[in-house]
């Protein structure tokens, strides 16, 4: 049976550790599913816009080999549904969620994957700014 995983993210400013925390959600299962947070919900979280609108962000991260569907994320709220919608048999977070997110448990296995250490949307946006 093959093993649906699932992750979250805003994918702004699309950079390297994006990619391996794509990369090595996909390698926990055979179909690797991604939300992309809503322009609304990253203001609502965030502050601010992203950059790069909603369908610009889901064009990029649906273009990549490792994903196999991607969708709207509209609220944190909806986790469980969106896990159960996709079916998903692991959830995979960031590691700056560790332990936000384990009343999945009973549902699907939850993994938190380590950041790419000094890459930093937000960072990357600073940086911009100032040149």
């Amino acid at each position: 049976m093959p093993r649906t995983v699932l992750t979250f993210g805003t994918f702004d400013v699309f950079h390297v550790g994006h990619l391996r925390i794509l990369e090595r959600a996909a390698s926990l299962g055979d179909r690797l599913v991604v939300g992309v947070s809503a322009d609304e919900l990253n203001l609502r979280k965030k502050g601010r816009t992203p950059v790069f609108s909603e369908a610009e962000r889901l064009a990029i991260v649906n273009a990549l080999k490792v994903v196999d569907d991607v969708f709207v994320e509209e609220s944190l709220e909806q986790k469980r549904d969106y896990i159960l919608e996709h079916q998903a048999d692991v959830l995979v977070m960031g590691d700056d969620w560790a332990g936000k997110f384990d009343e999945f448990n009973d549902i699907c296995e939850v993994v938190y994957l380590a950041r790419t250490p000094a890459i930093s949307t937000t960072a990357i946006i600073e940086h911009i700014a100032e040149l």
